[in-house]
């Protein structure tokens, strides 16, 4: 073994692999769960268990308007028509549709749930409100099943803190970004104790961006103005 990756293999920073190839050593963990995680770690963080498709009426509540400001967050967002747009987490569609509205007939959003009874949710609510230019995504726990280099931007509202393989899901979405295409993480303020959301709910932003970096993204700008929430912008390099 020479010298170099025989200091990284004593301070842990490669592990063996199959064929005497070496790989990063994972930044997985495992504690004992507490009464929102799942006992699973990620770079230190808990993540958090998945909001079930049981309290899908929470997403729709009518005081998300004045606690969350999505019109200041799709301002933000500068979303053109003809853009694809991916909503990863989409749920039932609360940001779907107005995505859909905003990118146009000659846009398309691709509307990525893990969840099938979520995905029959979205299904109905983009049904009825007669939007043609959206397509469901059933995507599995390491996989958001999006095409490479197919999206222009990518919006993760208040989800990504729950993905059980979040490396795996965000090499995922990384690859389906166009070159230059950009992620949007939303979380709610972990800094920021007034914010009444459960612990393992909120991410601070240093968090968010330590994360990403171990993807091909550069940080490009947070988007100021969210009650209760960071939005912060990466664009692939």
């Amino acid at each position: 073994m020479p010298n170099r990756l025989r200091r990284l293999f004593v301070l842990g920073l490669f592990v063996p692999a199959l064929g005497g190839a070496r790989e990063p050593a994972s930044a997985y963990g495992r504690i004992t769960a507490s009464p929102d995680g799942i006992g699973k770690t990620y770079m230190g963080r808990e993540i958090a268990r998945v909001m079930g498709w049981q309290g899908a009426s929470w997403l729709e509540r009518a005081e998300r308007e004045d606690e969350e400001r999505p019109d200041r967050l799709l301002a933000g967002l500068e979303l053109r028509p003809g853009m694809v747009v991916a909503d990863i987490g989409a749920g039932t569609g609360y940001y779907t549709r107005r995505i859909a509205t905003l990118v146009g007939d000659s846009g398309r959003v691709q509307a990525v749930d893990a969840q099938p009874q979520m995905i029959a949710l979205l299904s109905e609510s983009i049904a009825k409100a007669g939007l043609r230019n959206v397509t469901t995504v059933q995507a599995s726990s390491t996989d958001s099943r999006l095409a490479p280099a197919s999206i222009d931007l990518a919006l993760m509202v208040d989800v990504y803190h729950e993905f059980e393989f979040p490396e795996e899901m965000m090499t995922s979405i990384v690859r389906a970004l166009k070159p230059g295409g950009r992620l949007v993480f939303v979380e709610y303020r972990a800094e920021d104790p007034r914010v009444p959301i459960k612990r393992l709910h909120k991410m601070s932003e240093a968090q968010v961006r330590a994360e990403a970096a171990r993807h091909p993204l550069i940080w490009e700008r947070s988007i100021p103005g969210l009650p209760w929430q960071h939005a912060i912008v990466f664009r692939r390099r």
